[in-house]
């Protein structure tokens, strides 16, 4: 009942919901999550660290940069559902679309982007 919880209080959050619809797409590195979003740096990695914490996310290093996906492997049963629901059933808003668009345009930049 516990991992539910969590993932649903995870979920619970546009910033977050906004975060994992970016990294459904693709996966990010901070720098990049913040440019799609247009988010500053403490506000992107909160909010990924909450979404690991619950499960949907892994991260990996990659030289100066810190990598993260969906963890379509090792994630809990409740947040491997409620991502494939998110990517079977997407949510059609402008701010998603936006945050996709501006995606595409994103870069790997600098030391600060770990």
């Amino acid at each position: 009942m516990q991992e539910l919880i969590k993932a649903m209080k995870a979920l619970s959050d546009e910033t977050r919901l906004r975060i994992l619809s970016v990294l459904l797409e693709r996966e990010c590195c901070v720098c990049e999550i913040m440019q799609a979003l247009n988010i500053s740096q403490t506000r992107a990695s909160r909010n990924l660290g909450i979404l690991e914490e619950a499960s949907f996310l892994k991260s990996r290093r990659d030289g100066l940069w810190m990598i993260y996906s969906i963890d379509w492997e090792g994630a809990n049963h409740y947040a491997i559902s409620l991502s494939r629901i998110i990517k079977d059933f997407p949510v059609r808003h402008s701010t998603l679309t936006q945050d996709k668009r501006r995606l595409k345009q994103a870069r790997r930049v600098g030391i600060k982007c770990n």
